[in-house]
């Protein structure tokens, strides 16, 4: 055990020498005799441990104790009393106080010795413990920080598509993603995803589900190349890990939006005199369970001034009705916010913390919604989508 600083305090000479004696053999002990001069001591010395009489003239032991405390918040300090009288009142006041422990005069010198060896390495472990802590905390922040490096921006305009997204971890790394990218030909992939867990191994999962997603720029990013560079990803993982996620792929001057929904909330569609309409899961979520899934790819019109709306079951699962639906609150919030974009983000955020009260989120929550721009008066008219 590595020397520990130790502060004495007593009004008897005797016993403090007696006191400084036993210690000193392993660590570096001062001693004073006046409990006011033991606070300008402990100034210059900053004290491991204080051991400290109960019953000095100026200062007693408990108020020397608190003023010690209130300086050295982490300082643990033995109070000592030689006094046969209220002995039980005064172990009561001390086990009641800040005080590590409580020993009466006279005590055998291994007694003592043990009791400062066990005092000393208690306070070493929590210093460690703290450093490592420190450590965690530091780590954590370099990864949340890492994590947050992989979304991209909140507000984009990519090929006539205005998109905007918001994400909440609810806690330090969630296991959200929303990404977008331009493809080929004017057209813009969207993705959303949910991944199994919290945490490290979670934020590791949207790391292998962003490579896939950006690995499928080969394919064009066909949705359902997306989809099966997700679940290539995810096989070498263990089996209780899965993915529910939408990919998305709009082309403004087509008029055409195709997805896969795989087993993730519904996608809101709406735009002029169509109201919002929900298109749902079109097959399996992404898992290693299931080696052989297979996901339809459907197409619908999407054209100018349409809007589409992407969440996580973060933001369904706090707003759901008694029959576990979400799509009344967000129809009357799509009404709300009929402009869409960030105003209809921040409105469906609302809701969420209005119906948590207060409470911490269950669930990492993310949204994405994208509107097809006007077209320039210069550009052609494409057919429109059958």
């Amino acid at each position: 055990m590595r020397p520990a600083r130790i502060l004495v305090v007593d009004d008897e000479p005797g016993m403090l020498h007696a006191v400084e004696r036993v210690l000193s053999e392993g660590h570096h002990v001062v001693g004073t005799r006046s409990s006011r001069a033991a606070l300008a001591l402990a100034a210059e010395f900053n004290p491991d441990l204080a051991i400290v009489d109960i019953r000095m003239p100026d200062l007693d032991g408990f108020e020397l104790m608190a003023r010690l405390k209130t300086r050295f918040p982490e300082l643990d300090v033995i109070l000592m009393t030689g006094s046969v009288d209220d002995l039980d009142e005064k172990l009561v006041r001390a086990i009641r106080s800040p005080a590590f422990y409580f020993i009466q005069k006279p005590f055998d010198r291994e007694v003592l010795k043990t009791l400062v060896e066990r005092c000393i390495e208690l306070r070493w472990r929590r210093e460690e413990n703290l450093r490592h802590v420190k450590r965690l905390e530091t780590e954590m922040a370099e990864a949340r920080a890492f994590q947050q490096s992989l979304l991209p921006r909140r507000e984009a305009v990519l090929n006539r598509l205005a998109i905007s997204c918001r994400y909440t971890p609810y806690y330090r790394l969630g296991g959200d993603l929303y990404d977008y990218a331009a493809a080929r030909s004017g057209q813009t992939a969207l993705l959303i995803a949910d991944v199994s867990g919290h945490g490290v191994s979670a934020a590791m999962l949207t790391g292998v589900v962003k490579s896939a997603f950006h690995a499928s720029h080969v394919d064009g990013f066909e949705p359902l190349a997306v989809v099966e560079r997700v679940w290539t990803g995810l096989s070498a993982f263990s089996t209780d890990r899965f993915v529910t996620l939408v990919a998305a792929l709009v082309a403004p001057d087509d008029r055409q939006l195709r997805y896969v929904n795989a087993g993730h909330p519904p996608i809101a569609l709406w735009g002029g005199a169509r109201g919002p309409v929900w298109l749902g899961s079109t097959g399996p979520l992404v898992t290693p369970v299931l080696p052989g899934s297979t996901w339809e790819v459907p197409v619908v019109q999407f054209g100018d001034g349409d809007h589409l709306l992407m969440y996580t079951d973060g933001v369904s699962e706090v707003i759901e009705d008694d029959d576990g639906r979400s799509e009344a609150r967000i129809r009357q919030t799509i009404d709300k916010s009929p402009a869409g974009g960030a105003s209809l983000l921040d409105a469906i955020l609302a809701e969420v913390q209005h119906d948590l009260a207060g409470r911490p989120q269950p669930d990492d929550v993310t949204l994405l919604t994208a509107r097809v721009l006007e077209r320039p008066a210069n550009q052609p008219v494409a057919p429109t989508a059958r």
